[in-house]
């Protein structure tokens, strides 16, 4: 049993103990803390509550509403969503905050509580910290019986969601639907299930081969979108005519691409080939974060921009889009952030934008991955003993590289020309996270293995 209290939201396992996992005592507990945070910064009485179809949801989704209803506030429950789609509703309502209960790609016995502020972005460090005290201190203070929050739920949002994907100016819908493209998607049986085949519908896309569509919260392999869990739609379309397979997580803000032949496009190059595309319509900066592939930030200078990196996380990325201007932005893991939407990662947009690059290109799949830089990440770990200062580690890692660029906004990233490696230690256990990329397999594992021998170096001298 798990339960992580971080700055951006509640995540466990559902059953067990008290404080020792997600149970019906935690979740009023950190709903009653969000909620007086939400009262207490803005004034402002509505927030907005949107799930995933995981088997815990339904429960999870009555405690978080019933909770916000004692406080005094006022709900709209949009049921089954996405992320990004509570994101938006936020603002569009003009509400105080938004939760959205999901665990994201953590399998099904996990879920979450992840909070936004009144711009439907993900809440601060500092916000963050000042709700766990909240909660920490129980320092709440129902409401009494003639001022309780009102409670509506509202089955539009998606439909608004697409409809604003649809009106901007980069999605191209005669284009897409002038390809007649042949699609297979994976949904991973959730809320993705809902909206994706709706969004693939308003695009003209009418070939449509749904796996694992039915958002019933039983997922049918690992949630996560990495090529080890996505063998079923890389056989259908391998022995199947299709044009690409396109797969998200359970809460849908993560976008994995699939070649015409059955290969991964790779999820570092969803967010490069995105990029692309927006860059060649309107010029400007990009950002993604320290862990991601050089290859964005070489489509972007080919492009006239700049790229900027940020430290691993959404609101990071986010924060740097902001203060650079970007014009597309996200996370190697399959995250596209396109702020003329919203500031949130975003499969569906994702898809949108892709598709409108795929049928303008006039490429397959394979040719248009292969049309861009080609690198590879290794990505590995070291367990250190819980005696080891992994700070005073990272220093000396820093000392020993002293003459190549180094970046420490997040850990230590180190470059060696096209090549990079970034170490970064974990928050909750003693670990070390080794990325390294090259522009071979090879030689991205054999740098973080030079990286490995480095650290264990310095351990064993420090014994």
């Amino acid at each position: 049993m798990a339960l992580i209290k971080s700055i951006s939201g509640i995540r466990g396992t559902i059953g067990g103990r008290a404080g020792e996992a997600l149970t019906p005592v935690d979740v009023v507990k950190f709903s009653a803390a969000f909620g007086t945070w939400v009262l207490k910064t803005t004034g402002n009485n509505t927030i907005i509550v949107g799930r995933d179809a995981r088997l815990s949801g339904e429960m999870v989704n009555k405690l978080v509403c019933a909770t916000l209803q004692g406080l005094g506030i006022n709900v709209i429950d949009l049921g089954l969503s996405t992320t990004p789609t509570v994101e938006m509703i936020v603002p569009a309502k003009k509400a105080g905050g938004g939760i959205i209960l999901t665990a994201s790609h953590n399998p099904k016995q996990w879920n979450a509580l992840k909070l936004l502020n009144q711009k439907g972005e993900f809440i601060s460090d500092e916000d963050g910290k000042l709700v766990l005290e909240i909660a920490e201190k129980e320092a709440f203070e129902f409401a009494q019986v003639n001022e309780l929050g009102k409670y509506k739920t509202s089955d539009t949002a998606i439909k608004k969601h697409i409809k604003a994907i649809l009106d901007l100016p980069l999605v191209d819908v005669e284009a897409i639907k002038a390809k007649n493209f042949a699609v297979a998607i994976d949904c991973v049986n959730s809320s993705g299930g809902i909206a994706v085949p709706m969004l693939l519908n308003a695009l003209g896309v009418r070939k449509v081969e749904k796996l694992f569509c039915e958002p019933d919260g039983n997922f049918p392999h690992n949630p996560e979108p990495l090529p080890e869990n996505l063998r079923e739609i890389s056989k259908l379309i391998e022995k199947g005519k299709f044009d690409l397979g396109i797969v998200v997580d359970p809460d849908v803000d993560r976008l994995a691409l699939v070649n015409e032949d059955g290969s991964m496009f790779g999820e570092e190059y969803t967010l490069v080939a995105v990029a692309d595309y927006v860059l060649k319509n309107k010029k400007g900066n990009t950002v993604s974060n320290l862990s991601s592939t050089r290859a964005l930030r070489d489509v972007t200078e080919k492009e006239g921009g700049e790229y900027y990196a940020a430290a691993v996380g959404e609101v990071n990325v986010v924060n740097m889009m902001k203060a650079q201007n970007a014009v597309i932005g996200g996370e190697g893991n399959g995250g596209i952030i396109y702020p003329e939407l919203h500031y949130g990662r975003d499969a569906l947009v994702g898809i949108a934008l892709f598709l409108s690059h795929l049928a303008k290109s006039g490429m397959s799949m394979t040719r248009l991955r292969s049309s861009y830089p080609s690198y590879y990440i290794s990505k590995n770990k070291i367990e250190l003993t819980p005696e080891v200062n992994v700070d005073e580690v990272l220093r000396q890692m820093q000392e020993r590289y002293a003459k190549q660029p180094i970046n420490t906004i997040d850990g230590v990233k180190i470059e060696f020309g096209k090549e990079w490696v970034h170490l970064r230690k974990s928050n909750t256990e003693p670990i070390i996270r080794i990325y390294a990329e090259s522009d071979s397999n090879a030689t991205a594992e054999h740098l973080a293995n030079k990286i490995i021998a480095d650290i264990k170096e310095i351990i064993s001298v420090k014994a």
